[in-house]
């Protein structure tokens, strides 16, 4: 059977098991899965540009500069430019905000 990527297992509405990322000094940190949230980013006239997506992750263990019950926004990229899914950190804190604000909103529905 062939083990599926990193986004394929985001993006699985049936996948139950924590995400493993290497962080820059290669020590391998797990990650439970928040959620999934697209967002359409807009320009400054408010029209809409690309949708993008994003996933909140929550260490399961302690790291660096990151609270016990805090979270990390990533991008998710599919078929980035080396052909390859992936997904990094969202540097832009008034982007990662908003995807906290859209996740947030789930609950008020």
């Amino acid at each position: 059977m062939e083990e599926m990527s990193l986004v394929s297992k985001l993006l699985d509405e049936d996948n139950v098991d924590n995400i493993f990322l290497y962080d820059e000094n290669d020590n391998e940190v797990e990650f439970e899965q928040i959620a999934i949230i697209p967002y359409t980013m807009k320009d400054e006239n408010g029209q809409s540009l690309e949708t993008r997506l994003y996933c909140i992750l929550k260490p399961v263990d302690e790291v660096e500069g990151v609270g016990e019950d805090e979270a990390i926004v990533f991008r998710i990229y599919e078929e980035a430019i080396d052909g390859e899914d992936g997904i990094e950190v969202e540097e832009d804190i008034e982007i990662a905000e908003i995807i906290f604000e859209e996740y947030y909103k789930l609950f008020e529905e």
